[in-house]
């Protein structure tokens, strides 16, 4: 095992508290709870620990905001849209802040923590631009009537968002909502709460009305079940595993039948085909599941192999792996940072164990990558079957599974053989080819000849059990407006 010293900076926490209504509270139980730097595995500072109680507090101060005659609903759109670019105005200013206490806390490198909260504030621009644009229709009918469609906005939303992405999971959902003139109760991930916090106070700094944007940190079981039961919540929005995206959709229509959208896991195929560029393929194949220390959503964790070309892919691929620096996050030659957490570094830690027993074979890394914090030094395994838990089983480590197939049809078949559909890739120059795993693989975003090409301009989201809905684009506003039907009866002629 390497070793190397994780220099921690010295970092302001400047807040810990539940924001509601633009004002910082305690929580109403008087309890905190530790946040944790995965770099070293201690304490960085306790945060107000939001319940039921809490939850209840902010959807009083969001419902007042959505009052017919708040000053957010008589806002012109325009305006909501001038808000919004203030926001992310102010997330441009205070980069260098956020992603020094983003790295801190989720343990990502502070080059990517950088990149993360440049796309936020694009993102947040973006959805900004939507604010006066989405519009209804008149539908032709008889003459005596004139009908047409209002889209207005859902009301209270409840948004419940992942470690992974701290900043950029919260923009991606506050984004469409407020562009749609929606309040928001947002409950970040007990494991990073802190950029959240931040950008509470920004959110009031560009000057948001009170009670339109709610940030109360907490856990699932209390603080985001407490959300998704909510009676005078309307919609919830879930980035996270399969397990507790089912709980959320069973728990949401049993109380108010309110909107749902998840997006939830996968075990995404990448599938490199014999006329691929070797060193290319194995770039993209490296890049694809171990970026963002292989905590993706998107990870390619099954990448099938031609057969002709499959002992000289791994033999490349274990030597790209075996070159990538694991170490500090805030150096700037590291490439890959620490798990989140104790939990996630043992898990997966058991599951590279279950690879070796079922019969794969490690060819490099695998193992704890240094004495402190929670790294692992990333792991390439060779003459994976399908059968297999690391072929099966979302991951979310630094576990590259290859597998070797013969046949287009068949790899095609092997790679739908799972419950989830969240993406896929192809790497291949034949464009027929291209196009026929387009049509065939089961995904909601199909990437050729790339990998993790998402804009903000085309919608994200799964197919089968990695969710329902979609985030991004113009498809990512539907979620969270309704729309209305208004007929009018033309009065005949004075």
């Amino acid at each position: 095992m390497s070793s190397f010293t994780v220099k921690v900076p010295n970092i302001e926490i400047k807040y810990t508290q539940i924001f509601i209504n633009n004002e910082w509270h305690t929580a109403t139980n008087g309890k905190t709870f530790p946040v944790f730097n995965p770099s070293t595995g201690e304490e960085i500072c306790r945060v107000e620990e939001g319940t039921r109680e809490d939850i209840n507090k902010a959807v009083e101060a969001a419902r007042e905001a959505f009052r017919s005659d708040s000053l957010w609903r008589e806002l012109e759109p325009s305006a909501r849209g001038g808000l919004m670019r203030k926001f992310a105005e102010l997330l441009r200013r205070d980069v260098e802040y956020l992603s020094q206490l983003e790295t801190l806390n989720n343990g990502k490198t502070l080059v990517n923590s950088e990149i993360d909260i440049m796309n936020s504030a694009a993102c947040i621009d973006y959805y900004a631009g939507w604010a006066d644009k989405f519009t209804g229709e008149t539908i032709p009918s008889t003459p005596d009537l004139f009908i047409y469609t209002r889209h207005e906005p859902v009301g209270v939303c409840g948004q419940i968002i992942p470690w992974n992405y701290p900043v950029l999971m919260m923009a991606l959902k506050l984004g469409p909502a407020l562009a749609c003139g929606n309040v928001v109760i947002l409950k970040p991930a007990e494991e990073t709460p802190l950029t959240a916090l931040y950008c509470a106070a920004l959110i009031k700094e560009a000057g948001f009305p009170p009670g339109v944007v709610n940030i109360v940190p907490g856990d699932g079981p209390n603080c985001g079940h407490a959300i998704v039961i909510h009676e005078r919540i309307d919609k919830v929005a879930f980035t996270g595993s399969v397990e507790v995206g089912k709980k959320i959709q069973e728990n949401a229509a049993k109380s108010n039948l309110k909107r749902v959208t998840l997006e939830l896991g996968g075990k995404s195929p990448l599938i490199i085909c014999e006329d691929a560029d070797l060193d290319f393929a194995v770039f993209v194949a490296h890049e694809a599941i171990f970026h963002n220390a292989a905590q993706n959503c998107i990870a390619a964790s099954r990448t099938f192999v031609h057969s002709k070309i499959y002992d000289q892919f791994i033999e490349k691929s274990v030597a790209l792996a075996k070159m990538r620096v694991v170490g500090d996050p805030f150096d700037d030659n590291t490439q890959q940072g620490p798990q989140i957490s104790k939990q996630q570094f043992d898990r997966i830690l058991k599951y590279i164990e279950s690879g070796k027993k079922a019969g794969a074979k490690l060819e490099c890394g695998g193992t704890k990558a240094n004495d402190q914090g929670y790294f692992i030094q990333p792991a390439v395994f060779s003459g994976v079957t399908d059968d297999m838990e690391i072929a099966r089983d979302e991951i979310f480590g630094p576990v590259m599974s290859v597998l070797k197939f013969d046949s287009y049809d068949e790899v095609i078949e092997r790679a739908n053989a799972t419950p989830f559909g969240l993406v896929a890739g192809v790497i291949t120059k034949d464009l027929t080819r291209a196009l026929k795993f387009v049509q065939e693989l089961q995904a909601g975003s199909v990437w050729v000849n790339t990998y993790g090409a998402m804009k903000f301009q085309a919608p994200f989201g799964g197919f089968k059990q990695s969710g329902q809905g979609r985030e991004l684009g113009k498809y990512g506003l539907e979620p969270y407006y309704e729309v209305k039907t208004v007929a009018m009866k033309l009065l005949s002629k004075m």
